[in-house]
C-alpha cells in the first residue's frame, strides 16, 4: 500500500539530484574500475578489447544496483528519490487499468471513484515535485470535475491511499 506524503519540491529535487550524482559517480566509478579489470585480465595488449569493457561496464552496472539495493536504499538522503518512486509507481499501477477505472467511474462505482481520486491527487503530486506544471494545468478541469462528483455523492474526496482492493474490484469493469 502506498500512501500519498507532504513533501517540499524544492527539496525534493535538491535531494533527488543528490542521490543521482552519488549513484551516477558509483556507477561510473565501478564501471572503470570493472572495465579496466576485465581487459587487464582477459583482454590482448594492443588488440581490440571492447567485449571486455562492455563486459567490465555491464558488472558495473550490476555492482551499482547491488550496492544501491543494499547499502544505500534505506539511506536518508535516498528517501526523497525513493518516494518519488514508489509514486509513480502506484500511479502507473492505476494507468495500467485506466480503462476498468473509468468505466468504473461511468457506472458511478465508489472503487473506481476513489482510485481515480488518488490518481488525480498522486499526478498533481508528481507534476509539482518534477516542476511540470505546464502538464498539470491541462488536467485541472478533469480534476475539478471529478472531485465535485465525489463531493456531490458525499465521498471522501482525500483519497491519499492506493488500496489495491480497488484496483481488484475495478479490473472487473469493461
Amino acid at each position: 500500500m502506498f500512501e500519498i506524503q507532504p513533501i517540499d519540491p524544492a527539496y525534493y529535487r535538491q535531494q533527488t539530484r543528490r542521490s543521482t550524482a552519488v549513484i551516477a559517480l558509483i556507477f561510473l566509478a565501478l564501471a572503470m574500475l570493472c572495465a579496466t579489470l576485465s581487459t587487464q585480465a582477459f583482454g590482448t595488449p594492443g588488440g581490440d578489447n571492447f567485449k571486455w569493457n562492455l563486459i567490465g561496464v555491464v558488472v558495473g552496472l550490476g555492482l551499482t544496483i547491488a550496492l544501491v539495493r543494499q547499502q544505500l536504499w534505506s539511506r536518508p538522503f535516498m528517501a526523497p528519490a525513493i518516494y518519488g518512486w514508489r509514486l509513480k509507481r502506484s500511479l502507473m499501477r492505476v494507468t495500467n487499468v485506466m480503462h476498468h477505472v473509468k468505466a468504473g467511474v461511468a457506472r458511478g462505482d465508489e472503487s473506481a471513484m476513489k482510485l481515480l481520486r488518488f490518481y488525480h491527487l498522486g499526478v498533481s503530486q508528481m507534476h509539482q515535485l518534477d516542476g511540470n506544471s505546464s502538464e498539470l494545468s491541462q488536467m485541472v478541469g478533469e480534476i475539478d470535475s471529478h472531485r465535485e462528483a465525489m463531493e456531490q455523492r458525499a465521498l471522501d474526496i482525500e483519497q491519499t491511499r492506493l488500496d489495491m482492493a480497488w484496483l481488484e474490484r475495478v479490473k472487473t469493469f469493461s
